[in-house]
Parts: structure tokens; sequence; C-alpha cells
């Protein structure tokens, strides 16, 4: 586990994700390594942010304590990679940023804006004040139908309308199949972004009332630019194999787009995380620096009183204090 926030990796500068199936894993050195019928592929797991475990895989223990460690997502899904069952644990252990999107949630006026910040960034213009909910997701639906059928136009193909039934997939038609495959891709990635800085993915403000809400509401945003295009155009190509091309054709053009490196940033920007962070700095006295907190299992947080707001928790003051020793050599270099 990284003693120092500046060792831990950056989400934007890993990989996007990787789907495996029908295989095991195992630990491999420091990394993991997949075996298969085609022999071993040995994972630098230290960059990867998301790894999909499909039908058919078998992981070990040591394997899931060196993907942890290294901060990757682990996601358990279904067939085809369109029922999410399970996760593992995000990277940071600090709960300042889940705190913050807890109150922007639960405050009228504020969803409002961060509703309102979403619709923009899906637009890609200013909206006037004067609009309500109701109107902006009017707007969007007319946005949507207008991507789905210049999508539909230049790739040749007709669009029947997005149905997705997922206990009778094989009645979809391949369009409907492909985007449901790719949207998988697309919210496993902002899901390991969500997580791995440390909000919610359950805390949506668009959708609301499931676990993925906040997922989909980030995934949403790049839906129509990066997803939708791509899919007919994988579907005027070939209809067969869907299920493999699309999940390869959405890694590279996640790679391509620089998608890993923008999330985070908008998040933020919706979220209007940074001003927060800076005009609150001085009253919210945390006890324990973020630092020690992402460190480990060394400290167990703030304890929070009506009356006097932080104050000192429950601290494991031996490995505190090798944390400390750690910051005073790193002072005197």
């Amino acid at each position: 586990m990284p003693q120092n926030l500046r060792e831990l990796p950056k989400f934007r500068d890993g990989l996007s994700y990787l789907y495996v199936e029908h295989c095991k894993i195992e630990q491999d050195s420091k990394a993991i390594a997949i075996f298969d019928r085609f022999g071993k592929t040995p994972v630098p797991c230290a960059n990867l942010s998301l790894l999909f475990l499909g039908p058919g895989t078998s992981i070990t223990h040591s394997a899931i304590q060196s993907l942890a460690r290294n901060g990757c997502l682990v996601c358990w899904l279904g067939e085809h990679g369109v029922r999410f069952y399970a996760l593992g644990t995000g990277e940071t252990r600090s709960a300042k940023k889940i705190i913050h999107q807890a109150k922007l949630v639960s405050d009228k006026e504020l969803r409002t804006e961060v509703v309102r910040r979403m619709y923009m960034l899906r637009f890609k213009e200013s909206l006037s004040p004067d609009l309500t909910i109701k109107q902006m997701r009017g707007m969007e639906g007319a946005r949507m139908r207008k991507i789905y059928k210049d999508a539909a136009e230049a790739a040749g193909l007709e669009w029947k309308g997005r149905k997705y039934n997922p206990t009778k997939w094989d009645e979809g038609d391949p369009l409907n199949r492909a985007l449901s495959i790719a949207n998988s891709c697309l919210y496993g990635l902002c899901h390991a972004a969500i997580v791995s800085a440390g909000y919610s993915p359950a805390l949506g403000f668009i959708h609301t009332g499931q676990q993925l809400s906040f997922v989909f509401d980030i995934g949403d945003l790049y839906k129509g630019e990066i997803i939708i295009p791509l899919v007919f155009q994988m579907v005027a190509e070939s209809p067969f194999n869907l299920e493999q091309r699309v999940r390869i054709a959405c890694r590279d053009l996640f790679y391509q787009t620089h998608l890993i490196e923008r999330i985070l940033p908008d998040i933020d920007i919706l979220l209007d995380f940074s001003r927060s962070d800076d005009k609150n700095a001085d009253s919210i006295p945390s006890l324990l620096s973020d630092l020690k907190i992402d460190a480990g299992e060394a400290v167990a947080g703030d304890i929070w009183d009506p009356d006097e707001g932080l104050i000192k928790g429950g601290i494991n003051y031996e490995k505190l204090e090798k944390l400390e020793k750690l910051e005073k050599l790193e002072r005197s270099d």
C-alpha cells in the first residue's frame, strides 16, 4: 500500500478497462496473470482502472488483494457484460467528496444547479436560467433523438428506437444489443472513476433511486458523443460477433478520445468541488490529513459532534507514528 499520496497512480493516467471471461486469474508477482485456453497472459495492474469479470471466471484471494492495492476496481458481470452483480472498493479512503456530494443532492436549489450544469455540458452551451428541469429534459430528449437519427443515416441503417430487455437478450436487434454492450463498458469506466475519486455511485442528480444513479448521470454525458456513433458504425460493418467487437472498439475509442482523463475533472466541475473545498477549508478542520487516511488503515477518521464540529477519533498510534516519521524524512530531504 503506498505510504504517500504522491505514490498513488492518477486515475487519468490509467488504462481504461479489461474484460475477461471463462478463465482463471491468479496473482503473478505484484501483478496478476490470466489463464485460459490460450495459456498464460500476464497483466500489469498498477495502472489498470477497471477489471470486468464475465461468466466462467474464477479469481484467487491474492489476485483480488493485488488489484485492490493498486486501486483497480473489480466488477462482476453477467452474460454479455450487461448484468451487474457486484464490485470491489475504490482507491480513496477519504469521505470528503462524498460528504460534499451528499450536501448537494440533499438541497433542492443546489441539486438544481448541478442538474443545470449537467445539461449544459451535454448541450455544450449555456442555458437560460428561466428554463425548468422539465424543459431541459425535453430538450435532452430531442437532442438524443437527433443523435440516433443522424447516426443511423450516417451508417445507412434503420433505427426503430431504443428497446432493451435483459431477460430476452436474443430477441433484441443487433443495434440495441450493441448499444447495451457499449453502455455497460462506458458505465463501468465511469463507475471506476467515481469510486476512485471518493464519490458515491448511488447519489445521482438527474437519475435517482438506484445504486448506480450517479454512474448513469456521468455516463450520459458522453454517450451521444462517443458510444452511439461507434455502435452504429460497428453494426453497419457486420452484425456478427458484436459482443467482442464492440468491447474492443469501445476500449480503443476511450483511449483515442482520452475519456479517462476527462471524467474526474468534469465531475469536479459539475459538483463545483474545487470552490467548495477552498471555501470550507477552515470551517471543517480535519484533524487527520487525507494523506494519512489514504495511506491505509492507520486512522479511523474524525468524530462528528453537533457542538464542537470534528473531534479526534480513534487512531492506531503505532501505524500513525510510522507515517509521521516518513513525513519528517521527506521534509528533511
